[in-house]
């Protein structure tokens, strides 16, 4: 979701989500060494694809989030991809835990898939609106996901806020904004809604600039001491064998151990 025109025309919402969704995805791969083998596990549209040029960049989804197939490596069920045992070195699990009935089963065919010291990047929600109905189950708390992650068999290296309270703040601004019950006779009817009435219709009215300035703020000042995010960060990894090394890719493709 990017920016939207409100009322009057203004550009009332650019969705600081999207931008923070792109930093960490560019830090992942940035992280992932050229040659590697990269799983991304729900990929929809693949809006992340381009980030993951230097390796070697797989998808898997049923099909795409509008019902079109699109260029997809496994048309499959997340829960039973048809590959082998240990395939890929990094996998991507962005926004897709919410839409998946029994993500226990997920994340153990993405450990399965993943080799001993791979490592996986998973965004989801905490707080947001229903979307793609009837395709939406769960939302996650950070406790929530580090006992699914830990039960699946991988080791959390950390749970980060994907934006800041400022963004979440300018996210439940928008619904607000939109969702106003303004001219409902419900409200209207009776003597405490019209009490009420101009202080909806100040916060109707001061909420488009608002959204605009916190979701345009939350890029650079990014809060996470009070309030909560609208999305956890999770980085997790398959631990080793006792003894073994993490193999590293190299240029040509190729794996070896590292330090070999």
């Amino acid at each position: 979701m990017g920016a939207r025109r409100g009322r009057c025309g203004m550009k009332a919402y650019v969705n600081s989500s999207i931008h923070h969704l792109r930093a960490v995805n560019g830090a992942f791969a940035a992280e992932t060494a050229q040659g590697m083998l990269v799983l991304d596990a729900g990929a929809g549209r693949a809006p992340y694809a381009a980030l993951f040029g230097h390796t070697r960049y797989e998808s898997a989804d049923l099909q795409t989030v509008d019902g079109a197939n699109r260029d997809l490596t496994y048309h499959c069920d997340l829960a039973a991809i048809p590959v082998a045992d240990g395939r890929f070195d990094r996998v991507l699990f962005n926004q897709v835990m919410e839409h998946v009935p029994d993500p226990a089963a997920v994340l153990a065919e993405l450990f399965r898939v993943l080799k001993p010291g791979g490592r996986l990047l998973c965004t989801a929600p905490l707080s947001f609106e229903e979307h793609e109905q009837p395709y939406d189950f769960y939302r996650y708390t950070q406790f929530g996901q580090r006992h699914l992650f830990s039960g699946a068999g991988f080791e959390v290296e950390r749970i980060e806020w994907l934006e800041g309270y400022l963004g979440t703040l300018a996210y439940q601004l928008s619904r607000a904004r939109k969702h106003l019950p303004l001219f409902d006779r419900r409200l209207t009817s009776r003597p405490a809604g019209l009490a009420a009435w101009p202080l909806l219709a100040l916060l109707a009215l001061a909420a488009g600039p608002a959204v605009f300035a916190l979701s345009r703020l939350d890029r650079t000042v990014k809060i996470t001491d009070r309030g909560m995010p609208l999305n956890y960060v999770v980085w997790a990894s398959k631990p080793l064998a006792p003894g073994a090394r993490v193999q590293q890719a190299r240029p040509d493709g190729a794996t070896g151990a590292e330090g070999a």
